[in-house]
């Protein structure tokens, strides 16, 4: 099997920053919404002028103003926009034409996942499919049946699409089964509400070397 992109999200420190940017991820997400995650822009701009990334950095967005994620993005120079609340297609349009970023449209797993897919598709460039949790948004590290995932795969076929909730490193293997082209996580890579290291490393050997096996 081909080897998942990896995006480590929910980074919330410069110190969670250092270990993510040394780590195997192709993605960093900063989430800029309601969220015992959320940072500031500020911040985030000042982390990453301290810290080498060689990855592509994502933002997470909860309904907010088309305005002001492209400013954010602009200003961090964002390589991916994430919309993970309410938005409609015609909002990643208009990212997409105010800025450089690749859109992806956050969904939650439910009976009409595959037709909202099929809604946004021409519109972004990627999908999150996390889990649905009542009251949240993302982030739980409850996982969803990921027996679902190759029809969620085939629906965005195309366009990057990852799967998220639930995934640690004690879980990666299972969630593997199905060849997911993109894995997203959180609380799965965390220690005490902060990024750790030996979790990370943990799960990318796991990872690589469930890979090696199925090729």
């Amino acid at each position: 099997m081909k080897k998942p992109a990896l995006k480590y999200c929910g980074i919330r420190s410069l110190q969670d920053l250092q270990l993510a940017a040394d780590s195997q991820a192709d993605y960093l997400g900063f989430i800029f919404a309601e969220s015992k995650r959320k940072v500031s822009p500020q911040d985030v701009k000042k982390w990453l002028s301290q810290v080498r990334v060689e990855k592509r950095v994502a933002g997470v967005f909860v309904n907010e103003s088309i305005e002001s994620m492209s400013r954010i993005a602009d200003d961090l120079n964002l390589d991916v926009i994430q919309l993970h609340g309410d938005e409609e297609p015609a909002d990643a349009d208009a990212l997409r034409m105010l800025t450089d970023c690749e859109i992806w449209k956050a969904l939650h797993h439910h009976e009409n996942t595959t037709q909202e897919i099929a809604r946004f598709k021409d519109n972004v460039g990627g999908f999150v499919i996390d889990s649905s949790v009542k009251g949240a948004r993302g982030g739980t590290g409850v996982a969803f049946s990921w027996d679902c995932v190759p029809e969620y795969q085939q629906a965005a076929i195309g366009k990057r699409c990852f799967i998220a909730g639930g995934v640690n490193p004690d879980t990666i293997t299972d969630l593997l089964k199905y060849e997911p082209a993109g894995i997203d996580l959180a609380s799965g890579i965390e220690k005490n509400g902060q990024k750790e290291q030996n979790l990370m490393r943990l799960l990318e050997e796991r990872m690589n070397q469930y890979v090696s096996i199925s090729e």
